[in-house]
């Protein structure tokens, strides 16, 4: 029996493809397939959203007052927004595929470098508790 819910890349998996789809120059007619783009993008999302959870509980590990929470949350937020997003039709074009794809990598990778400056914060607080 196949699985309900689609695999979702781990952060290995993901780099590459978020480097990929963040070189694209979207000024330029040399632009992705539509599929291409368009399953990058369909990988973007539960990955941002499994990403997104883990960084909203890491915020509730370290002050409220550390200088990482405001990057966080804000990031967050536009998370919350662009994670919801209805997928694009896939009898989009170029241009719109490539779009969505390369937003939603630089949402990742956004989101990716939020974790890491709350890991590194509640580094920070545990290393002054000692």
């Amino acid at each position: 029996m196949a699985a309900l819910t689609p695999a979702v890349c781990d952060k290995a998996e993901m780099l590459p493809l978020i480097d990929q789809a963040l070189s694209w120059d979207l000024n330029r007619p040399e632009l992705p397939v539509a599929e291409a783009a368009l399953d990058m993008a369909e990988r973007f999302t539960p990955f941002g959203r499994i990403v997104a959870e883990d960084l909203r509980a890491l915020c509730l590990s370290i002050p409220a007052d550390s200088h990482a929470v405001p990057v966080a949350q804000a990031t967050l937020t536009k998370a919350a927004l662009r994670l919801s997003l209805k997928p694009l039709a896939r009898t989009a074009g170029r241009r719109p595929a490539a779009h969505r794809a390369q937003d939603l990598a630089r949402l990742v990778h956004a989101l990716l470098h939020a974790t890491e400056g709350v890991v590194a914060s509640t580094a920070t607080v545990k290393e002054g508790r000692r």
